[in-house]
């Protein structure tokens, strides 16, 4: 039975970047509690916040660790973008709870 994808390139961009992995479980972990804030925010501004804000420090990690390791920019977009995006979604949300 083939393993998931997505979870056998987290393991192997760990390992290349040499980093441990408890650190990436911990990052899975961190991504969905932050993605199903933003699915509560829907509902409650300050949950889509904190998703947003959460959602984009790991990005922001992401990233920089693209930029240590000299990856080519095509690695780096996905990183930067949903960074782009989830500050932009916490930056909605903010003004719309104090609006």
């Amino acid at each position: 039975m083939p393993g998931n994808q997505s979870y056998d390139n987290a393991i192997q961009e760990f390992k290349q970047y040499g980093l441990p992995d408890w650190l990436r479980d911990l990052f899975g972990i961190l991504k969905l509690t932050f993605a199903l804030l933003l699915l509560i925010g829907i509902e409650r501004k300050p949950s889509a916040i904190a998703g947003g804000l959460g959602i984009a420090f790991l990005m922001g990690c992401a990233f920089i660790i693209h930029l240590r390791v000299k990856n080519p920019w095509f690695k780096m977009l996905p990183s930067l973008t949903l960074l782009v995006l989830s500050l932009t979604i916490a930056v909605i949300n903010y003004r719309l709870l104090n609006a």
